[in-house]
């Protein structure tokens, strides 16, 4: 039953048909599939009684002995078809089939007169509408136009161009329309050529342009465009978006006619005719556009399926066409009606079924309809149902144990429960889809089944399935039971400090906190009970500005949001003020005037401070190169007085006393009257050596030191205790030797210190 030859399907489905008044008329409908098959036709949806008008053949298809367009009861045979076929499996309907009359309309558009110089151009035009399309014919003094004349160019719309025209293409033309319903002649036009060929410089200009075209796919598509002037303007089609137009299928008709023949959806678009004259950049254009659609058609056909019961079926029907196709599902030929387990989705491609059960067999069948034809395809659903299954679980019950908390608990079922392996718990949102539906598996010896991770004050539908090896029972009753509510979360409370009285209390909005209504603010001063609130705040509030604040004081603010359950729990923070009023004392509101005073200021001292500097230190370095020079000299004149000639040993030790001793004690003096030392004074710094009779009495200078008589006293004499001294020489005892105390002492000169 499940083979190929089981699927009732068409073989041969009406078709679109343009029929003749007065003449027989068939429709075809071939099926196949499991026998018996019933076939029936319906016209507009409703059902066809055999009569002697109509009737319908052995072979199903439906014949119209005399098709009449209107009948005397004003009712008429044109309309739209289709056969339907059933069998034990389901019912199944064909494509709908548009029937017309054959007729044809008197010529709303008849050639006019026309007087064309030589070597120009003539145009004529008739129109008229029919079913079908009339092919129209031109004659030309009653005979038909000859068409091989490469000059003569016949349109398909009823136009007839003359090219190139000469004296002898003077005549009457007329056109001869005809179809399957009639024949009919236009007005007669008369055409004549004058004169001779012009030389005169004329700008090209299109006569007629292309028109706005709507056909079908493998239709034939011609678009016009005729051209005048002196020299003769070349013809050339493009694309308006730029696409090349190809050269398949493509032929140009007479001087300029582009004709396009299979069209294909990919023709559609506007293609724009220029009129060049030659040699130049000298142009007209006229532009029209070309619609092509196609009929739709199956991209993915729906498949049979067999499914056991309680599981979905999944059909996928995908049409294409242009205009893009409706898709209708057909349920055993009726239009398919959604519920909540029946769902169409993506544009009714695809079709789910949801918890299937015996009542949901049947043929579903996709309908693709546009402008430009429809299409039907179809698959059957059979629905798998074992012997001795289950029957389903007994006492459904779910209670509410907490906001996100349900407990289901069941009965096992009254039949066939020895072959059950386990339990199936089907949980959804009551006001979600069905497809939304999520189960959780329970084992055969266990009767209830705590849910968890629900949300808070929301409505949930609950129903229970045994499994076994062979196939699923039945769906239990469907019971419904709401979580309890819940208050809301904390929010999260960030305190920021805006100035010495002000702070800002902000808060992060969170799906965490659940549903509540709003929030909650209060603030006290940390000392005091009393807390100062609430403030009320909407749900959509996230910030609060708290005012006319104790800098001196810790405040705690505290947030809560609430709902209708009650308040939730809240956020405290603490916040001190003191902290921005002590920085405002040290750091004082900037005077900008000012400190851009003080700034000028202060750069003109660093520029006069850095010029002392540098001058100080010019100065030091001349002062420390010249006295490094001075000492120099000193050291050298040292020297020149140590290398005179010895005193005696005796003297030598007093003098060198007095050097290192007393000449630093009268340098100021000396400095001061810069004169040279009298005798008086040299001899007073160089006192003569002591005699003999005080060496014995042991009486030394009161600067020596004392020694034993052959030892010398020697004394140190550093250079940094020596000045520049200037020699100036002076006449000298003519006894060096001389004892007496009045005369100067034996010394190798006399100084002045300079």
């Amino acid at each position: 039953d499940f083979g190929r030859s089981s699927e009732l399907a068409f073989v041969v489905e009406p078709s679109d048909d343009i029929a003749v008044q007065e003449q027989p008329l068939i429709l075809y409908c071939q099926v196949e599939g499991i026998q018996p098959i019933t076939i029936t036709w319906r016209k507009n949806g409703v059902m066809i009684v055999d009569s002697e008008n109509a009737f319908m053949l052995a072979n199903g298809s439906l014949y119209v002995s005399r098709f009449q367009r209107v009948r005397g009861d004003g009712s008429s045979d044109e309309g739209e078809y289709d056969c339907m076929a059933q069998n034990h499996y389901g019912l199944l309907v064909s494509r709908k089939a548009k029937i017309q009359a054959a007729t044809m309309s008197d010529f709303h558009i008849h050639p006019q007169n026309a007087v064309v110089e030589e070597g120009g151009v003539a145009r004529f035009q008739c129109q008229i509408h029919g079913l079908p399309e009339p092919v129209i014919l031109w004659h030309k003094n009653s005979m038909p136009v000859n068409t091989d004349n490469e000059r003569y160019t016949l349109l398909p719309k009823g136009v007839l161009q003359i090219t190139g025209l000469r004296a002898e293409d003077s005549g009457i033309f007329h056109c001869v329309a005809t179809n399957i319903a009639n024949v009919k002649f236009s007005r007669e036009a008369r055409l004549t050529v004058s004169g001779s060929h012009s030389t005169v410089y004329k700008d090209p200009m299109i006569l007629v342009g292309p028109e706005n075209l709507t056909l079908t796919v493998h239709q034939t598509a011609v678009l016009e465009c005729i051209a005048t002037g002196n020299p003769r303007p070349i013809v050339s089609w493009s694309r308006l978006d730029g696409r090349p137009i190809g050269v398949e299928g493509i032929q140009v008709l007479g001087t300029g006619n582009l004709m396009i023949s299979d069209l294909t959806v990919q023709h559609s678009g506007i293609y724009v005719c220029a009129a060049n004259k030659p040699g130049t950049r000298v142009r007209r254009t006229a532009q029209g556009s070309l619609v092509v659609q196609a009929p739709a058609e199956f991209v993915q056909h729906p498949q049979s399926i067999s499914r056991p019961v309680g599981t979905t079926a999944i059909f996928t029907c995908v049409a294409q066409g242009e205009p893009p196709p409706q898709i209708t599902w057909l349920r055993n030929g009726q239009i398919l009606e959604t519920s909540d387990h029946i769902k169409l989705k993506n544009n009714n491609s695809t079709l789910s079924i949801y918890g299937i059960n015996q009542a949901d067999e049947a043929i579903y069948q996709c309908l693709a309809e546009n402008s430009a034809g429809s299409t039907q395809a179809s698959a059957r659903l059979t629905v798998l149902w074992a012997d001795g299954l289950p029957s389903p679980p007994q006492s459904v019950r779910a209670e509410t144990v907490s906001a996100t908390t349900i407990q289901v608990s069941w009965e096992k079922p009254l039949q066939n429960t020895k072959e059950i392996i386990g339990y199936v718990l089907h949980i959804r949102k009551a006001a979600d889809p069905v497809e939304m539906e999520y189960q959780e598996a329970v084992s055969k010896s266990t009767f209830q089944q705590l849910v968890t991770d629900l949300e808070p004050s929301t409505s949930y539908s609950f129903y229970i399935k045994a499994y076994t090896s062979r196939g699923a029972s039945k769906a239990s009753e469907v019971t419904v039971v709401s979580t309890l509510g819940e208050v809301p979360a904390m929010p999260s409370l960030f305190i920021k400090v805006i100035n010495s009285t002000t702070v800002q209390a902000t808060w992060e909005p969170s799906i965490k906190l659940g549903q509540h209504e709003g929030f909650k603010l209060y603030y006290r001063k940390v000392h005091l009970s009393q807390y100062t609130g609430p403030v009320l705040l909407a749900s959509n509030i996230t910030a609060y500005n708290i005012t006319h604040l104790d800098a001196s004081v810790v405040y705690e603010v505290k947030l809560l949001a609430y709902n209708q359950h009650g308040d939730g729990n809240s956020t405290v923070r603490f916040v001190s003020l003191r902290e921005t009023v002590e920085r405002t004392v040290l750091n004082p509101p900037c005077d900008c005037m000012k400190d851009e005073q003080n700034n000028k200021t202060s750069t003109t001292g660093i520029i006069i401070g850095i010029h002392i500097g540098i001058t100080c230190i010019i100065f030091c370095i001349l002062f420390l190169m010249f006295g490094y020079r001075g000492r120099l000299l000193m050291c050298k004149n040292v020297q020149e007085q140590l290398s005179t000639p010895q005193i005696p040993r005796s003297q030598r030790s007093a003098t060198g006393l007095v050097l290192n001793g007393a000449t630093r004690r009268d340098r100021d003096d000396r400095d001061l009257n810069g004169k040279q030392l009298d005798m008086n004074e040299l001899e007073r710094l160089f006192p003569a050596p002591p005699s003999q009779e005080q060496q014995e009495k042991g009486i030394t200078s009161a600067h020596s030191l004392s020694a034993p008589h052959d030892e010398t006293q020697i004394s140190t004499l550093p250079l940094d205790e020596f000045s520049i001294i200037e020699e100036q020489p002076d006449p000298l005892p003519k006894n060096p030797h001389a004892s007496s105390p009045a005369a100067p002492a034996p010394n190798h000169s006399s100084a002045n210190e300079g």
